[in-house]
């Protein structure tokens, strides 16, 4: 049995696995604002029980112990989250009117550097950009509370099985059938990314940069080019979902109230994803929070985009609150 450390050097030693922390209880939660608060509520109850931790694991395996139960007890109290494609509606004409839903809890965006996916320090990521992907995330949401955490306990934090029973008083054959059961529920819902190739680095920035390009002067002709023949396009907390480059394009041509050289975008790093924080410019000449936009990226072209329309979150995604009217200074 490992010697009992004194409760003075608990935040010394729990404080390198916050981010980690944070990732897991992002995927558990779908919202990065409750994936912090849960892990605060960690944090809180590994202190109080910090003289009570024999050291028979981990610190790591001990948090994410505690951080899964916080989870767990957080989500008896709330449903899933979903995008508008895990509604169960089938895609919509874009010249209909926009159906907005804000009373729905939808799924959040996370930032890379919160979730300890952005590789600032290579000797030590974290968290993979897999699991955080947003489409990962939404299928997740599709599992009851408990499937969902013996699936990223086994699959991504790579536990034994018999650690996992441990967790929940149950036998190794229990967790095993319970994560097959999400396995299977997950490759039903799952994204469908088998097939999707990551560019490469150069033929990346030459898209985002076509991307940039297109939106910011609302080229109708240049977006439609820059979708997969099967995209998907859809703008939490509005309910539609929209596929292929045609209608893609008659939702932005007519439903997005931008003119050109009118928008302006950022770059930012989302869910293991390219992503960029779009702007409006406003009556006073700044640009002011749109949207923010979290982009799956097939080869050459965009394969998927999540608009989210909740001007909270560019503040977590560590975006400006306004950007200057041309010309002016910050």
């Amino acid at each position: 049995m490992a010697e009992k450390q004194p409760v003075e050097d608990f935040p010394r030693l729990a404080d390198p696995f916050r981010r980690e922390l944070l990732a897991h209880c992002y995927r558990m939660l779908g919202s990065v604002h409750e994936a912090e608060d849960l892990v605060q509520e960690t944090y809180l109850r590994a202190w109080k029980a910090y003289e009570r931790f024999e050291g028979r694991s981990s610190m790591r395996t001990w948090l994410h112990r505690i951080a899964t139960n916080t989870c767990l007890d957080a989500l008896e109290s709330r449903g899933r989250r979903p995008l508008p494609t895990g509604l169960g509606a089938p895609s919509a004409d874009p010249a209909d009117d926009l159906t907005e839903r804000q009373e729905v809890p939808w799924l959040e965006p996370v930032p890379d550097a919160l979730a300890g996916a952005d590789g600032a320090d290579p000797a030590e990521v974290v968290t993979s950009r897999e699991s955080i992907r947003l489409a990962f995330v939404a299928a997740l949401q599709h599992l009851p509370p408990r499937q969902r955490a013996v699936l990223l306990l086994r699959d991504v934090l790579r536990w034994k099985a018999a650690e996992v029973a441990e967790l929940f008083g149950t036998s190794t054959a229990s967790v095993n059938s319970a994560l097959q059961r999400a396995r299977a529920q997950l490759e039903k819902v799952g994204p469908e990314e088998g097939g999707v190739v990551e560019p490469a680095e150069a033929e990346q920035r030459a898209l985002l940069e076509r991307y940039v390009s297109a939106f910011e002067r609302k080229d109708m002709d240049a977006i439609v080019t820059l979708f997969t023949e099967d995209a998907v396009w859809e703008m939490p907390p509005f309910t539609g979902w929209y596929q292929g480059p045609v209608d893609i394009g008659r939702l932005i041509d007519t439903q997005c109230p931008a003119g050109p050289d009118e928008l302006r975008l950022v770059p930012a790093a989302l869910n293991g994803q390219p992503a960029f924080g779009m702007y409006w410019v406003g009556e006073d000449g700044r640009f002011w929070p749109f949207n923010i936009m979290v982009l799956t990226l097939d080869g050459p072209k965009v394969s998927h985009v999540v608009a989210f329309f909740d001007h909270g979150l560019f503040k977590v995604c560590g975006l400006p609150e306004s950007l200057p009217a041309e010309g002016a200074g910050s």
